[in-house]
């Protein structure tokens, strides 16, 4: 009795009991190996102090941190198959979904939200590398779709944050399907002149970044984000010579003219904010003169032409300048009706 009192019965119960410190309290820089405390690394939006490593975010914390004060409404989606294929490897298709879902508290990869981003209506979807890779399934797929669709009813611009590892591979054909769907949806944004603008966070890769990834009106990526089709060690494998420093970064890519910017994640959305702002007024401009009645434009233009050489339309125009603005038109107008006299000497 004394054995079992005195070693098996502690052992149980250090097994049962519950863990004081969480599994997650420290975080380890993949780049430089240093230990971070998880809530100093949450407060600086998982960009890692010391050596300004850019982790990944989950989708609910990306969402929060662009959204003006962190509110947002997440947009329904419609129901997809779970496992159209009944697809099984090693484990089935299904498990390795109820896993993911537990562990992310998210029912696929993509996650879309409207709200509003310095007072802009904004919808955004965020992929989550945490669910399966973020690969691009049919729920993912209509995510997406769903996401570009509230944008165009809205009016709104659309953000899109890209991680992924490409097409889901237990969909097959159902999954490759979603990329040109999503391409047709970008070209619904483009022809209602809606600014459509991905982020390209770390890592992404495969069937999205040869479909809506890459068919942004601007392309931002996060410093150090990996970025292409294929994998370095793949490619290197294919042609057998060794890559450039740096392949396939968001910086590589921007000195290639790739991209168009690389910004640190402190400032994203400040930048995210200008550049919805300046395409959106531009839109309005657009909207202005389309609109505008055809005798308001031959007048506004009738004005313009008026106006005397070098002063602006609407500006003061000193005395007697429009006397002699006329009077050289005249000038002009009788010499230009002399030239065109047909000879009929």
């Amino acid at each position: 009795m004394n054995w079992i009192n005195n070693v098996v019965r502690p052992k149980i119960q250090r097994i049962l009991s519950k863990r004081e410190t969480p599994d997650n309290l420290w975080v380890k820089c993949p780049e430089s190996g240093q230990m971070v405390y998880y809530k100093d690394l949450e407060a600086n939006q998982f960009v890692v102090p010391g050596s300004d490593y850019h982790m990944r975010m989950s989708a609910p914390a990306r969402l929060a941190s662009f959204f003006d004060g962190g509110e947002y409404d997440t947009i329904p989606l419609p129901e997809t198959p779970a496992d159209p294929l009944k697809f099984r490897d090693e484990r089935r298709y299904t498990e390795r979904l109820r896993e993911a879902r537990a562990r992310t508290k998210l029912e696929d990869a993509v996650l879309a939200a409207s709200g509003t981003l310095d007072g802009m209506p904004v919808v955004a979807a965020v992929q989550d590398f945490a669910f399966l890779g973020g690969s691009l399934g049919t729920a993912a797929g209509e995510a997406v779709i769903a996401a570009m669709r509230a944008a165009l009813k809205q009016e709104s611009p659309f953000v899109m944050f890209a991680a992924s590892g490409g097409a889901r591979m237990q969909e097959g054909i159902l999954s490759l399907m979603q990329m040109p769907r999503t391409t047709v949806a970008v070209q619904e944004l483009r022809e209602a002149k809606l600014p459509y603008i991905v982020v390209l966070t770390h890592p992404t890769t495969g069937g999205v970044t040869a479909s809506y990834a890459m068919l942004g009106d601007v392309h931002i990526a996060e410093p150090g984000a990996l970025i292409g089709f294929a994998g370095p060690r793949v490619i290197e494998q294919t042609i057998r010579e060794n890559l450039p420093d740096g392949f396939q970064r968001a910086e590589y890519l921007l000195e290639h003219g790739m991209i168009d910017m690389v910004v640190h994640r402190h400032e994203l959305r400040e930048t995210l904010s200008r550049i919805c702002q300046l395409l959106m007024h531009s839109r309005f401009q657009r909207d202005d003169r389309t609109h505008q009645p055809d005798g308001e434009a031959a007048a506004s233009e009738g004005e313009a032409e008026a106006a005397p050489e070098g002063v602006e339309h609407g500006a003061d125009v000193p005395p007697g300048a429009e006397d002699s603005a006329a009077g050289t038109g005249e000038q002009e107008g009788s010499g230009a009706g002399e030239e065109r006299q047909p000879d009929n000497g």
